[in-house]
């Protein structure tokens, strides 16, 4: 059951939100790759209105369903690029920063991948659905309702 209406958070703060997300969108990222990321940490921070969201997204950008319902084993399955991976283990890490860290190892071989300014991009990415999915698990907005415009 819906706690806070988007209606009812401080007057700017969703459009601030929305601000960001405009900027990743027109950042040149690759958005099927967003799409992906931001379902997986979605996964990872239990946030069903945003799985609902991103599946959907994804979707309607040409994702296919197997790699969406699969990606929380994404090291067990061939389907996923060397270059997805870098990412996907990228925003686990970023998620998890209590029990993980972003050493050299993990940002050289994002470097293998992403100049400095897509990591950077990423990085915006994966904090913006972090706190997407914080805010969240407290207004929890119904999840399953969520519908993809043109």
């Amino acid at each position: 059951m819906e706690r806070i209406s988007y209606g009812e958070l401080p007057k700017g703060m969703y459009q601030v939100l929305v601000e960001v997300e405009n900027y990743i969108h027109r950042s040149g990222l690759d958005l099927r790759l967003v799409e992906l990321l931001k379902y997986r940490v979605s996964q990872l921070n239990h946030c069903a209105y945003c799985l609902d969201m991103h599946y959907k997204e994804a979707l309607h950008m040409g994702e296919e369903p197997l790699r969406l319902y699969s990606v929380a084993a994404w090291r067990e399955c061939p389907y996923y690029s060397e270059q997805e991976r870098a990412a996907l283990e990228f925003a686990e890490a970023l998620t998890d920063l209590p029990h993980e860290h972003i050493d050299d190892a993990l940002f050289e071989n994002m470097q293998r991948f992403f100049n400095k300014q897509e990591i950077s991009l990423l990085t915006l990415v994966i904090a913006q659905i972090n706190t997407w999915n914080r805010i969240q698990q407290v207004v929890r907005t119904k999840p399953g309702e969520y519908k993809v415009r043109g």
